[in-house]
């Protein structure tokens, strides 16, 4: 019998402190992060035509670390990737999102459910366009939040400041990995921003 998100996410609660004793913390962040992968595929159901690759930003963490996740829906494996948040969301440069915000002009991440859409070649070379679905995000579309490089996102970068540069509210990743990210979380797929 299919189990509703309503039951889902009850068993999410209920087992969630068993995973903090039971598993290491590498581990235990894996189960949430599928947790959560599963919790927002039921909730969107058709809306996402490809539920093989969900990818998740875990905005909690710093920009130093690997912070999005592409997770194999059929295998559990998941790949970890450096992306940068927006500078308004983090005024004073320190690595770490403040703030979340949907409103134009404000150069922050946004919270919420992205539908992944087309690719397209814009100012920042190959790109990938995101639908927000959640009212926390309905502007990316209009604000131009997309996927894409930046110079300001590498090894080098952190390895020489600390922290990644900041986009204005895009998922901007690392040259070299784009073409995987793209690639694997390419269009019909889903792109959840969030702080867990």
């Amino acid at each position: 019998m299919p189990i509703d998100r309503r039951t889902f996410l009850a068993s999410l609660a209920a087992v969630a402190p068993a995973l903090s004793l039971a598993r290491p913390a590498s581990a235990q962040t894996e189960s949430v992060l599928t947790f959560l992968a599963q919790a927002e595929l039921l909730r969107f159901g058709n809306r996402i035509p490809n539920q093989d690759v969900v990818g998740i930003a875990n905005f909690a963490r710093p920009s130093s670390e690997p912070r999005l996740h592409l997770i194999d829906m059929r295998t559990g494996a998941i790949q970890n990737f450096l992306v940068a948040h927006g500078r308004g969301s983090d005024p004073e440069h320190s690595g770490w999102l403040q703030t979340f915000s949907n409103e134009f002009n404000s150069e922050c991440s946004s919270r919420g459910a992205f539908l992944t859409g087309n690719y397209y070649y814009g100012h920042h070379g190959h790109s990938m366009r995101l639908v927000g679905l959640d009212p926390t995000n309905s502007n990316a579309e209009a604000r131009e939040i997309v996927v894409h490089s930046a110079p300001y996102v590498c090894p080098q970068i952190l390895r020489e400041r600390g922290v990644l540069g900041r986009s204005e509210g895009c998922f901007a990743v690392d040259v070299a990995v784009l073409p995987t990210v793209t690639e694997r979380l390419g269009p019909g797929r889903l792109l959840i921003s969030t702080k867990i």
